[in-house]
């Protein structure tokens, strides 16, 4: 059916497509108010992968963020909120969804509240009714995801990979939030004070003692996660043997890190705590902290060709990345018990045919409700009795 401009609904039958699993993270209704180029939309979906096809500018992507916005963190742009409302608006947006997680069906709601877009740098949350933080949304919708973006993952800098990182983490064990939190706080007090030329030792003391205590804590976390991701790769290439999407081989480069391998946490702390010490004047020439887990990194490597995936192909780096994201989703359901929501933006088109039909194979194995997003309907046509295929038209959406 074709939409109104205000109130644009799309109503598929969930008694048509059975869900294959209770327990499956799914998005159930989606309500856009004001979002990037949609006045107003709803969606009322099942659990099947979701499949959004249309030209380039319709809006495809915007709807992956809108999902991504149901999970902790900034969506899978990461652009400032006040961005997201759209131009024609009062200056706020709303996202409104029902989604069946593991807790139960929950009402979920997110937005800017019009007036205050320039000014705030949050946004508001309501999970059942009562307001809660961002960082909530994470135990109850997580998800990850894969954006023409991140094609440069391997060949950026390091920034770029401890993010992709560092959502997994978050994903498994949100309490690193806080860690992070904590170390990033005190870590720009301890370059404030550089930039003051302040050199009373009390002032450095406190904030390099809180560094080295949620330093330590970020970089155990990191080093369980990668351990776990790794452990997991080898136990799928162990159980396919040939498989569509090549093996990443994983490590991390850093001081904690490394440090970590020979110490205890408790020894780890202090070494580093000394080190911010013998480092304040070298950091204070720099008028910035240069050693810590802010400048870890993620070492990938092609494991078929046993090469650094910056010097591969781009189809090589592709299909890596694309195998890591993956292996993310699985990880975060061997745990979790139910897999996350799987965000894939014009992924099809970069695939042959073998990879193509391995994604989708994947997905259906995994029991995900992935969204995805594609020019031509024809490159989703093996999903066609699986997934719910959509057109979009800027800001219309239809079956």
């Amino acid at each position: 059916m074709t939409a109104s401009p205000h109130e644009r609904d799309l109503e598929i039958d969930p008694a048509d497509a059975p869900e294959r699993a209770t327990t499956r993270l799914s998005v159930r209704t989606l309500k856009l108010t004001d979002f990037r180029n949609y006045g107003g939309a709803r969606l009322d979906l099942d659990a099947r992968p979701v499949v959004l096809v249309g030209e380039n500018g319709s809006g495809k992507t915007n709807l992956l963020e809108a999902v991504s916005l149901l999970g902790a963190g900034h969506g899978l742009r990461g652009r400032p909120y006040a961005e997201l409302a759209r131009h024609e608006g009062q200056g706020g947006f709303a996202i409104a969804a029902t989604v069946r997680t593991r807790h139960g069906e929950l009402d979920i709601g997110t937005g800017l509240v019009p007036g205050v877009g320039e000014d705030s740098t949050g946004r508001t949350v309501r999970i059942a009714g009562k307001d809660r933080s961002a960082g909530a949304l994470g135990d109850y919708v997580k998800h990850v995801f894969l954006i023409p973006a991140m094609d440069g993952l391997f060949t950026g800098g390091g920034s770029d990979r401890r993010r992709f990182l560092d959502r997994l983490v978050l994903a498994i064990a949100p309490g690193m939030r806080s860690s992070l939190n904590r170390y990033d706080r005190a870590m720009r007090q301890r370059n404030r004070l550089f930039q003051m030329r302040e050199h009373s030792p009390s002032l450095f003391e406190g904030l390099e003692e809180q560094m080295a205590e949620a330093g330590v804590a970020i970089a155990a976390a990191r080093l369980d996660a990668v351990d776990r991701l790794s452990a997991l790769i080898e136990e799928t290439r162990a159980a396919q043997g040939t498989a569509p999407f090549p093996h990443a081989v994983l490590s991390l480069h850093g001081t904690l890190e490394a440090d970590l391998a020979e110490r205890s946490a408790t020894e780890a702390e202090d070494a580093f705590r000394i080190l911010l010490e013998e480092f304040r004047d070298r950091d204070r020439a720099a008028a910035r902290t240069l050693e810590g887990p802010h400048r870890s990194d993620l070492l990938v490597v092609h494991g078929p060709k046993n090469a650094p995936a910056a010097i591969c192909s781009s189809g090589e780096q592709k299909a890596l990345l694309l195998g890591l994201v993956l292996a993310k989703a699985e990880l975060i359901k061997t745990l979790e018990g139910t897999a996350p929501l799987v965000l894939l933006d014009e992924v099809a088109a970069h695939l042959d045919t073998r990879r193509r039909k391995a994604l989708f194979d994947e997905i259906l194995r995994l029991g995900v409700q992935a969204w995805m997003t594609g020019t031509e309907p024809e490159l989703f046509s093996p999903l066609a009795e699986d997934a719910q295929i959509l057109a979009v038209n800027r800001g219309m959406i239809e079956p």
